[in-house]
């Protein structure tokens, strides 16, 4: 198990490297004039090569690269070109507000989505399986923007159960933030929702046509514990994957659910430094982005390896 642990370490590792390499790549092939766009128009070549110079843009590539990835590595993620603020207390905030969206997401999806999937496998071709199928696919196919108006119209506006706008303060805990949580929150679990549920209901269907569950049955076990004891096991490990996937997407990737509801999460925050091209907070909001998606997978890869021997002794 040490060494798995250790080759698995060894590649998050080489990932985030070359991953930092190429956000880092990228962003100086982003067009425009970062010092221009800090200074305005009207600023003096001087002017700009000055900044230029205080920034460290006139230095080469690799030089700029080494020292940026140093910094975030030591804590020390530069100043928002736009705001002044120093980068790494303004992301780690956002990234709080972040945390609580998605892990009150997860915890209304996938319990869900495994639901419906089990009881859509059990019935396959039933009416309750075409209901469930066929609704999840409709809802997954709305765009987030208007699954977000039509619950707030509902949720808010009509019943009056949850506030419209999920703006937060910047020091409330989760307790505190939960009803504003809500409505972005079920947003987000309509998106998910179809996906995790039918990649479930097509591993629970795999697993109860293989031998082992028909042999359980001629055995004389319980049809309800060959389900959940041995088929629910070895069906959901793809699902392992998904959600290690969808995690690191609610981290960073809610930039629609985030402005339609106004929640201070890194998503919005990533909207904020595109407009006003702030590539040092680009850069470690995108970084903290890939770390929530590798961190994601490394514990995908140890359920995996707990779950099936297997893969750890393989």
């Amino acid at each position: 198990m040490s060494g798995y642990l250790a080759r698995r370490f060894g590649f998050l590792l080489i990932t985030l490297v070359l991953t930092s390499a190429t956000i880092f790549a990228v962003t100086q092939l982003l067009p425009g004039d970062v010092a221009r766009i800090v200074l305005g128009r009207e600023a003096s070549a001087t002017a700009l090569e000055a900044l230029r110079r205080d920034l460290g843009l006139d230095r080469p590539p690799v030089v700029q690269y080494l020292s940026w990835l140093g910094g975030f590595v030591t804590g020390d993620w530069g100043t928002s070109f736009a705001s002044g603020q120093p980068i790494r207390p303004l992301v780690m905030e956002r990234v709080g507000n972040s945390l609580m969206l998605a892990f009150l997401t997860l915890a209304i999806a996938v319990p869900s989505a495994i639901v419906l999937g089990v009881v859509a496998a059990l019935h396959a071709g039933k009416p309750i399986d075409t209901v469930i199928s066929v609704g999840a696919l409709a809802v997954v196919g709305l765009p987030e923007f208007v699954t977000g108006l039509v619950l707030i119209q509902l949720l808010a506006f009509e019943l009056a159960w949850l506030p419209a706008s999920s703006s937060i303060r910047p020091e409330a805990g989760f307790l505190e933030a939960l009803p504003m949580l809500v409505l972005p929150a079920l947003t987000a679990t309509l998106v998910l929702l179809a996906y995790i549920a039918r990649l479930t209901r097509a591993s629970v269907l795999a697993e109860l046509r293989k031998p082992y569950v028909r042999t359980a049955r001629l055995k004389g076990i319980a049809g309800r514990r060959v389900t959940y004891v041995h088929v629910l096991g070895n069906a959901l490990l793809p699902t392992v994957t998904v959600v290690a996937i969808s995690f690191g997407w609610l981290i960073s990737g809610l930039i629609v659910v985030e402005n339609v509801f106004n929640y201070p999460g890194l998503g919005a925050l990533l909207t904020f430094a595109i407009d006003r091209r702030d590539v040092p907070l680009m850069q470690a909001i995108t970084m903290i982005a890939v770390v929530a998606f590798a961190l994601a997978n490394l514990v995908a890869d140890l359920l995996y390896a707990y779950l099936d021997p297997r893969i750890r002794f393989g």
